[in-house]
């Protein structure tokens, strides 16, 4: 597999720019989990961190689907890989959890969150709730909070990657 980034329009409006830097951001975590083996994806940055490319990848799926889902389209849609009481499950794992999983779940996410944002104007209210505030948000507001989010997991990301191979990039 390998990820091809479009680079955002310099000159586009605003909605294409929006969702061409939302797609740039997603492609580059695709990316930098490119090449490496399942135990390389499962390896935490340092210890006694969590955070792997896997989990940021699985948290990932969790992101889009409550932006997307849950407070956009008020889609009665539970978390993935966490449960009950238990929260960031996503960044708990066994050898039994693959990196294809989790990938091919993340994509299914995005696929959602595409679809339930296409037609929607920017600056139309969500159908659902934030869940912790409890407050409505734009489809602007969810584009440019997910654009933050994945930049600062990317980051995070080249850390990790670079920690694990030495390979580096934007």
């Amino acid at each position: 597999m390998t990820t091809e980034r479009s680079e955002p329009p310099v000159d586009a409006g605003e909605r294409a720019m929006l969702e061409g830097w939302l797609e740039y951001h997603r492609q580059t975590l695709a990316w930098k989990c490119e090449g490496l083996t399942d135990e390389q994806l499962r390896t935490a940055a340092v210890a006694p961190s969590a955070l792997t490319l896997m989990g940021l990848v699985r948290h990932m799926a969790e992101v889009e689907r409550s932006w997307y889902r849950r407070v956009l389209a008020a889609e009665d849609a539970g978390p993935i890989y966490s449960s009950g009481e238990e929260t960031e499950g996503e960044f708990r794992f066994t050898e039994a959890d693959t990196f294809a999983e989790a990938h091919a779940t993340w994509q299914a996410e995005i696929e959602a969150a595409r679809r339930n944002a296409a037609g929607v104007p920017l600056g139309e209210t969500s159908q659902g709730r934030h869940l912790r505030t409890g407050k409505r948000s734009t489809l602007r507001w969810i584009h440019t909070h997910m654009i933050e989010e994945y930049a600062r997991h990317n980051g995070h990301a080249d850390l990790i990657r670079e920690r694990l191979d030495g390979a580096t990039g934007d």
